[in-house]
């Protein structure tokens, strides 16, 4: 039988809760973030956690 790719279901509940958590990981606020981000001025760290709040706020279409 072949390998079957991972579907992972979160509710939008879950998917804030979890862009909460990001943040506090980062040691920024969101506007910091985003304008480091801009900036190319993340830590690898930081910027892991950018590219994943991205695909959160993806998720939730925009509203974060």
């Amino acid at each position: 039988m072949p390998d079957r790719p991972t579907v992972i279901h979160r509710t939008p509940d879950h998917l804030r809760a979890q862009r909460a958590q990001l943040l506090a990981e980062a040691g920024l606020d969101e506007a910091e973030l985003r304008e480091r981000a801009a900036g190319w001025q993340l830590s690898p760290e930081q910027q892991d956690i950018w590219y994943t709040i991205q695909g959160i706020d993806y998720l939730l279409g925009g509203d974060g």
